[in-house]
């Protein structure tokens, strides 16, 4: 019969594992990386845990869906090892993270949005009318085109660069975001994301689904923070240092 995790006693590692479905080696491994506090050991050497165990492997498990694995760990690693504030600083970079992510999304809907769709009859575009519509110089183009945020195919009779519509998408794209002072390597990942996504129009579910990822890792974090409270409230201070 299962044990109830929540109250006191001693639980072998499969305890803990059927309770969130695991297997007892992950539990295993889960205390030997110091996301569990060291195990207690029978006279016989037997792995025992406690329900402070069973918070600790809650919290990391709640943790890992805002946070990613190797932060969670890293968390859990420095509470277990006494630097609770080199755990705070991890959270407070996670959430940052997920800041500057939320920054990023709304300038690339800011810069859909300002986009003008392109005239059928524009096709192709040689450099100098590309980079007076944008009001660049032809040598911020080329500067584009060596970090891979346009692709212009070259005319095999003169030479010149050729600028098809889906360039010069991505080209007042990489304007836009420009302007809105993203670095180039920066705006290179986003390029990729709107070429994998096969233009602009499908790129804006794309970029409902990017949002929506956000608010669940938000959401993921406050549950990883109460279930890290809880682990650290019942740890009465046994897991950290004030």
């Amino acid at each position: 019969m299962r044990q109830n995790l929540q109250s006191g006693g001693r639980f072998r590692p499969v305890d803990l594992a059927r309770a969130h479905g695991l297997s007892t080696q992950a539990v295993r491994n889960y205390e030997a990386a110091g996301i569990l506090p060291a195990a207690e050991r029978t006279s016989h050497g037997y792995r025992t845990y406690t329900p402070l165990h069973a918070q600790a492997l809650r919290a990391f498990l709640a943790l890992v869906p805002g946070h990613g694995h190797r932060t969670a760990t890293a968390i859990m690693r420095a509470i277990n090892g006494d630097a609770t504030e080199d755990a705070l600083r991890l959270i407070d970079e996670s959430h940052a993270q997920l800041l500057d992510d939320r920054r990023t999304l709304q300038a690339v809907e800011t810069a859909v949005a300002d986009l003008e769709p392109l005239p059928r009859e524009r096709g192709e575009m040689f450099v100098g009318p590309l980079a007076s519509r944008l009001g660049v110089r032809p040598a911020t183009l080329r500067k584009w085109e060596r970090a891979g945020l346009v692709q212009p195919r070259r005319d095999p009779q003169t030479g010149y660069r050729v600028y098809s519509a889906a360039d010069v998408r991505d080209a007042l794209l990489v304007h836009q975001l420009r302007r809105g002072g993203y670095l180039l390597e920066q705006v290179a990942p986003l390029i990729a994301q709107v070429r994998s996504a096969g233009g602009i129009e499908p790129l804006e579910s794309t970029l409902r689904d990017w949002r929506a990822r956000l608010s669940a890792r938000s959401r993921a974090m406050l549950t990883g923070a109460a279930a890290l409270d809880a682990y650290l409230a019942r740890s009465g201070g046994q897991a950290i240092s004030s």
